[in-house]
């Protein structure tokens, strides 16, 4: 029997893949961008040829980060007095929190995750509202519509869902507005994460994506999440450039983020960036980071910290002083003592709130829930 001969498969130009030069733009740089290095002098690494932000936003970005670095440490003490129920440090990382939301005009949009409180503060939002979630009311403790940010919540890459459908929806509009929708390395492994990243691509979304790569998810190190050369590398995957910064460094962040919000502008489309940063605290008070890492693997990045890197490049050229540095304490110790006091007063609380905005008509279920929660609380204040 003679064996039957092999068909060639059928090819055709548009069936074959291809690969030009714009294409090869969307890969990110082989190292982080970096404009200002460890000990705040201009950087000889990888720059990206961007420029060094103007002063005012150099100076304004320590500002914020300094602010921020006391919110942190503040909410830290909050949780050990029991005023709050649990709260996820930022400390180390507030480079990416104030660039993400300095890069955004009054009507832009901002969606953080549950550890972006600082960029959500940055944004305007009262210190104490943006905790009030994290005290154990049952609403986000801010209006967004009024911050034009989303609630800092808790399901990992669920936001950046929204953020590319508020995105789509400025578009279709012909609204004027840029969306930074933030996360963390381990967000990257939910499917929320690929579902938005492709359409934001796809419909040429006006969003940034921005992954602060601090090397932990809660105690998964970020070698256990992807086998790629680098997170900003699956850009290339869904159509989009990636970028990769040194999320310690403000002033490559702020340019860098820049870059991509005059991009989204254009219409060009989403821009996916990777900010290399650490988390020096335990993922929450609730964790104990010591059973997934050494002192010794944190200690390399004290000397990195964005804020401590920040005021050297500042002072070394002039635009801050010792005077400047007692006056900002003073203003973050004030802003301290605010939140102590506001997360200290006592609030009244209804619990029969809890079933009021589930759904616009109260199913027979919640109805009976409500009922049976409402006798147990008059038994149980007959009995006092």
């Amino acid at each position: 029997m003679t064996p039957r001969t092999p068909r060639a498969k059928a090819t055709s130009a548009s069936a074959q893949p291809s690969y030009d030069t714009e294409s090869a733009t969307l890969l990110p740089t082989a190292t982080p961008i970096q404009l200002v290095d460890a000990e705040g002098n201009p950087s000889t690494a990888e720059t990206g040829n961007l420029p060094l932000p103007d002063d005012a936003a150099l100076v304004r970005a320590h500002e914020l980060m300094v602010m921020g670095r006391r919110f942190n440490d503040q909410a830290g003490a909050l949780v050990r007095q029991g005023r709050l129920a649990v709260y996820p440090s930022s400390h180390g990382q507030e480079a990416c929190q104030v660039a993400a939301a300095m890069v955004l005009g009054d009507q832009d949009w901002l969606f953080p995750t549950y550890r972006d409180t600082v960029a959500a503060v940055s944004m305007g939002v009262d210190p104490v509202q943006i905790l009030l979630l994290l005290a154990g009311d049952w609403h986000a403790g801010y209006d967004p519509y009024e911050f034009r940010c989303a609630p800092t919540a808790t399901p990992l890459a669920t936001q950046l869902v929204h953020a590319a459908g508020l995105a789509y929806a400025a578009k279709v509009k012909g609204e004027d507005k840029v969306v930074v929708a933030m996360c963390g390395d381990g967000a990257t492994s939910e499917g929320d994460f690929h579902e938005a990243l492709n359409f934001a691509a796809v419909f040429k979304c006006p969003v940034i994506f921005l992954i602060q790569n601090n090397e932990f998810a809660i105690s998964v190190p970020l070698s256990r999440q992807t086998a790629a050369p680098s997170l900003a590398a699956k850009g290339v995957g869904y159509g989009m450039p990636g970028k990769r910064v040194d999320g310690n460094d403000v002033a490559a962040l702020l340019a860098v983020m820049g870059e991509a919000a005059d991009r989204a502008r254009r219409g060009d489309g989403p821009t996916l960036i990777e900010a290399h940063t650490y988390r020096m605290q335990a993922h929450t008070n609730a964790d104990d980071a010591t059973r997934y890492r050494t002192a010794e693997e944190v200690e390399p990045w004290v000397a990195r910290d964005p804020i401590t890197r920040s005021e050297a490049h500042l002072r070394s050229r002039g635009l801050l002083d010792d005077a400047a540095v007692a006056d900002l304490k003073q203003r973050a110790e004030e802003m301290a003592a605010e939140m102590r006091l506001g997360i200290g007063k006592d609030r009244d609380l209804d619990p029969a709130e809890l079933f009021e905005h589930v759904f616009a008509k109260p199913t027979p279920q919640l109805l009976e829930q409500r009922a049976q929660l409402l006798d147990e609380l008059a038994r149980e204040e007959a009995t006092k």
